[in-house]
């Protein structure tokens, strides 16, 4: 009888072990469908978003409020970042979607600027207002080489 009693411990142990190991994968790992419910689809259209990744921080103000998702190409030749942002932030339609460096030589991120506009972005829209990344490297050759006017 004692001898159960052990495997029955011993059982349960395991069983609350995994649990924590399952709750740990979720909350770490990018589980799509956990993600989604907690935040919604927006795109942003650039001319230039050099340097910029799939997993940069979006950023209000400082505050980091969502993720770069995915960049691609549109018909127009124009750079999409698709950006997943929590669900509570509301982004005025007049709002303006910036190309940031974390310092001279950092990570680049998006930093939304809010409008005031009383209307919002509905999920999967797309920021038009944008301004692209600055292209350090080719300013600096084009200050060396004397062709800055």
């Amino acid at each position: 009888m004692g001898n159960s009693r052990v495997e029955i411990l011993v059982g349960c142990f395991l069983i609350c072990g995994f649990l924590a190991l399952g709750w740990l994968a979720l909350r770490l790992g990018e589980v799509p469908w956990l993600i989604e419910a907690k935040s919604y689809a927006l795109n942003a259209e650039f001319n230039n978003i050099s340097g910029v990744k799939a997993g940069a921080d979006v950023q209000i103000a400082g505050v980091v409020v969502g993720r770069v998702r995915q960049l691609s190409l549109n018909g127009d030749r124009q750079a999409v970042v698709a950006m997943q942002i929590d669900r509570g932030i509301v982004i005025p339609v007049d709002s303006v979607a910036s190309v940031k460096s974390q310092g001279i030589i950092g990570d680049k991120y998006i930093q939304i600027t809010l409008g005031g506009d009383k209307a919002s972005y509905k999920p999967d829209g797309t920021i038009v207002d944008t301004e692209s990344s600055v292209d350090l490297e080719s300013l600096i050759s084009k200050f060396a080489f004397g062709q800055v006017k």
